[in-house]
C-alpha cells in the first residue's frame, strides 16, 4: 500500500506543468512520501512538518469517512509519522488533501 502511495504521489506530481491550488495543497504529502525528509523537518519543528500533523490529525478523526485511511493510518505510523494537532492548515485544505490522499489510496494515480 505504501509503495503504492508513493508512487501515486510522484505520478500526481509530474500531472502538473506550472503552479495552482491542487500542487500546492499537495506540498505537505511529500513529506509522507520521504520518511527522511519529515525525521529532518521534524528536528525543525516546521510549518511544514505541523502541516503534516495536522493532516494525519485530521485523517484520523474523519477514517469513517475514508475508511481506506484506517490501513493508511496504520502505515504511517509504523513509519513513525503521527498526528497533532497544530491548527495552521484551514479545515478546506484538510479536506482536499484527504480527498487526494483517498484517491491515491484508490488508485486513481497509479499507472
Amino acid at each position: 500500500m505504501y509503495r503504492i502511495f508513493c508512487e501515486s504521489y510522484k505520478n500526481y506530481i509530474d500531472s502538473f506543468d506550472n503552479d495552482n491550488y491542487r500542487l500546492n495543497i499537495s506540498k505537505p504529502i511529500e513529506l509522507m512520501v520521504d520518511v527522511d525528509k519529515y525525521k529532518q523537518e521534524e528536528q525543525k519543528q516546521s510549518e511544514i512538518y505541523k502541516k503534516v500533523c495536522d493532516l494525519v490529525y485530521f485523517m484520523k478523526q474523519n477514517v469513517d469517512r475514508f475508511p481506506k485511511l484506517k490501513a493508511f493510518l496504520w502505515t504511517l505510523s509504523s513509519r513513525n509519522i503521527n498526528g497533532k494537532e497544530y491548527n495552521v492548515t484551514n479545515k478546506d485544505d484538510l479536506e482536499e488533501q484527504t480527498k487526494l490522499i483517498n484517491s491515491f489510496l484508490k488508485l486513481a494515480y497509479w499507472y
